[in-house]
C-alpha cells in the first residue's frame, strides 16, 4: 500500500506518543461544571435557562447565536448557579453556565446502551438535523459546525469525505485510542455524513506511525460493509493533518489562497467528529463528552492518561484526577507542543475541542537565544502553504499591512513549522500570528464595508 502525503514543506518531530497504551478511562463527575457559551467557531451561544433552574444531562441549554453557531448541552445533572463571564485558557472573559452537580441523571431519549446501531436514516434533513440538536462541532481543531460543513452551497459538489485519522501532533493519543476502542461507531459516523454528502467516496486517513489503527479500522469497514469508505496509510509527516495538506495527499488537489476545501470537492472531519456524528444520530447523544490526553515529557507513566471527560469540568479537577502536576512540569499546554496554547489559568474549563493537557519540562520549553536572520530559507521550506515566513516577519516588523496581504499572511495555518526549523530561534510564529490577525482585520471590515456599500445602493 502506497504512503501518501502532502507536497510542499513539513518537518519530523518526535512524535512522543508516551500515552499510547493507555486505555480510555471515564473521570469521575465534578463537583460543578462550567459549561462555556463559545466553544465553537463563529457566533456564541446563546443561554435557554435561568439560575435556580433544574436540568439533567443531555438538555439543551443554550441555543446557536447565529447560523454558523451551535447547541450547547448541559454535561451533568444538578442546579444552575450562575450565567456569568468566566475566565477562559488565555485569561479572558467569556460566558459561561455554572452547574452545581446533583448526581447523574440523564434525558431519557438518550441511548446509552453501547448496542451499535448500523442502519442508517434514509432521510438525509433528518440526519442533518440529529447533527444540529446535538451541538457536533469539528473536533480537530477548528470546532467548526459540523451541520454546516456538510451542507455545501448551492453549485459546490462533495467530491471525496476524508475523515482525519491523522493526529500529527506529537504527544495527543485521544484519536488513536478511540480508533482502536471504538472503531465500528468512527465508521458509522463516516458513513452517515457519507450518504449526507450524496454518497461521495470516504477515505480514512491514518499516518504510518499508528498500525494497529490501521488494521483496526481496516478491519471495522470490511465487517460494516458499507461502499466507498477504505483506508488510506499517510506517511508521518507534520502537519500531515492540516485540512489542507490532508486534501493534497489524498486528492492531488490544492486549495487556493482564500478557498475552501469544498471548492476542490473535499470535505475534511475529524475522527473524533465522527464518533459525535453517530452518537447524535444514531443513540440521539449530544456532544457532551470527548477523550482527552495528559501527558508530557519526564513524568512517570502512572501520570499518563486518556481520559473521557464530560465537557465543562475544570483543568485543575482533571489534573487532580490524574495524580497531580509532576515537579518537572515547566509549563502547561492544552492541545499539541506545535499549536497549542499555555495554559495561564488552571481553573479554565475544558470545551468541546479540548484534546490535551501537556506537561512540559524547562528543557523542552526554554527557548533558544535569538540571534539574526541568516536568510537560510528553511523556514520557507519548511512551510506546508509555500509561504516566505521570514519575509512576513520582516513586513511585521515594517508593519507594512498591504504587503503582507499580497503575501497571503492570512493564509498561515499556525502550524509552527517555521519556528521549528529556525536556526537563528527568531520566534517567527508569534509574529506572523499577530500579523496574520491584523490582516484578517482589515478583510474584515473591506467586506463589512462592501456589504453595506451594496445594501445602500439597493436602496
Amino acid at each position: 500500500m502506497g504512503k501518501l502525503t502532502f507536497s510542499m514543506g513539513g518537518v519530523h518531530p518526535h512524535d512522543s506518543k508516551f500515552a499510547r497504551e493507555c486505555a480510555i478511562e471515564e473521570l469521575p463527575l465534578p463537583p460543578t461544571v462550567y459549561v462555556s457559551m463559545a466553544q465553537h467557531l463563529g457566533a456564541p451561544a446563546k443561554p435557554v435557562v435561568a439560575v435556580g433552574d433544574t436540568v439533567k444531562v443531555g438538555q439543551v441549554i443554550a441555543e446557536p447565536g447565529g447560523f454558523i453557531s451551535a447547541f450547547v448541552h448541559s454535561p451533568a445533572s444538578g442546579t444552575v448557579k450562575s450565567i456569568a463571564p468566566r475566565k477562559d485558557l488565555a485569561g479572558n472573559p467569556v460566558m459561561h453556565v455554572e452547574i452545581a452537580v446533583e448526581g447523574d441523571e440523564w434525558d431519557p431519549a438518550i441511548d446509552r446502551t453501547k448496542t451499535l446501531v448500523t442502519a442508517i436514516p434514509e432521510d438525509k434533513a433528518v440526519i442533518l438535523d440529529r447533527i444540529k440538536a446535538g451541538g457536533v462541532v469539528g473536533l480537530g481543531g477548528a470546532t467548526f459546525p459540523t451541520h454546516v460543513k456538510l451542507s455545501p452551497p448551492p453549485g459546490k459538489v462533495a467530491e471525496c469525505l476524508i475523515i482525519n485519522g491523522t493526529e500529527c501532533e506529537p504527544y495527543l493519543t485521544s484519536d488513536y485510542r478511540i480508533m482502536l476502542e471504538r472503531p465500528k461507531e468512527i465508521v458509522v459516523g463516516a458513513a452517515i455524513m457519507q450518504k449526507v454528502l450524496g454518497g461521495c467516496p470516504c477515505v480514512i486517513g491514518i499516518e504510518e506511525n499508528k498500525p494497529e489503527a490501521i488494521r483496526t479500522m481496516g478491519a471495522a469497514i470490511a465487517e460494516l460493509g458499507y461502499p466507498g469508505i477504505e483506508v488510506k496509510v499517510l506517511k508521518k509527516r507534520y502537519p500531515q493533518g492540516g485540512e489542507k495538506q490532508l486534501i493534497d495527499a489524498v486528492m492531488k488537489r490544492q486549495v487556493r489562497s482564500g478557498g475552501l476545501p469544498i471548492d476542490v470537492g473535499a470535505v475534511v472531519q475529524n475522527a473524533g467528529t465522527a464518533l459525535a456524528v453517530y452518537e447524535a444520530v444514531q443513540k440521539n447523544k449530544p456532544l457532551i463528552t470527548n477523550v482527552l490526553t495528559v501527558t508530557g515529557d519526564h513524568i512517570p507513566g502512572n501520570l499518563q492518561h486518556n481520559y473521557l471527560f464530560r465537557i465543562g469540568a475544570p483543568l485543575s479537577f482533571i489534573m487532580e484526577q490524574a495524580g497531580g502536576i509532576p515537579q518537572t512540569a515547566d509549563k502547561l499546554v492544552s492541545g499539541g507542543p506545535m499549536m497549542g496554547k499555555a495554559i495561564s489559568n488552571p481553573d479554565a474549563t475544558t470545551v468541546k475541542g479540548s484534546s490535551a493537557i501537556l506537561y512540559l519540562s524547562e528543557a523542552s520549553t526554554r527557548r533558544q537565544a535569538t540571534t539574526s536572520c541568516i536568510r537560510c530559507g528553511k523556514c520557507a521550506d519548511a512551510c506546508p502553504m509555500g509561504l516566505e515566513p521570514f519575509l512576513l516577519y520582516r513586513l511585521y516588523k515594517a508593519a507594512d499591512l498591504d504587503a503582507l496581504e499580497k503575501q497571503a499572511a492570512q493564509d498561515c495555518i499556525e502550524c509552527g513549522c517555521c519556528l521549528y526549523s529556525c536556526p537563528a530561534h527568531i520566534p517567527l510564529l508569534d509574529h506572523i500570528r499577530q500579523a496574520k490577525g491584523q490582516v484578517m482585520g482589515v478583510i474584515r471590515a473591506r467586506a463589512a464595508a462592501a456589504k453595506a456599500a451594496a445594501e445602500a445602493a439597493k436602496k
